[in-house]
């Protein structure tokens, strides 16, 4: 799609899609000055920074949640650290999901702790 389609789909100015490119938060289009295309990343990073922004976060912590390779550490409670992947963040439409899945898996983790010390304790009580 061209610029302008990128403007309607993504609901942002031609001016901003242009300086969210120069600032690093959106890729560069594919081709040149003339033939630039862009795609559905160019959508999924716009809306990610548009996210971020109304989350509250200024332009350099979003520059480094968008440029993290590892993922984004994000505390949930004392001793949990929830670990997100870059392309994540910001996509609001996951979010619910994300939450539910995580609450699972934490579920399923500490169930498995549990047992774990029960028959340790169980064991203990043997010798």
């Amino acid at each position: 799609m061209k610029i302008a389609e990128l403007s309607v789909a993504a609901d942002v100015s031609i001016r901003q899609i242009r300086f969210l490119i120069a600032e690093g938060f959106v890729p560069a289009p594919e081709g040149g000055r003339t033939y630039a295309t862009y795609g559905d990343p160019h959508v999924r990073a716009i809306r990610r920074f548009q996210r971020l922004k109304t989350l509250g976060f200024p332009n350099a912590a979003i520059r480094l949640l968008m440029n993290a390779r590892e993922g984004v550490p994000i505390p949930i409670a004392d001793g949990i650290t929830l670990v997100v992947a870059p392309d994540i963040i910001g996509n609001c439409s996951d979010a619910e999901r994300l939450g539910d899945l995580a609450k699972v898996r934490l579920s399923e983790v500490l169930t498995e702790q549990r047992s774990i010390k029960r028959r340790r304790t169980a064991g203990a009580g043997k010798g």
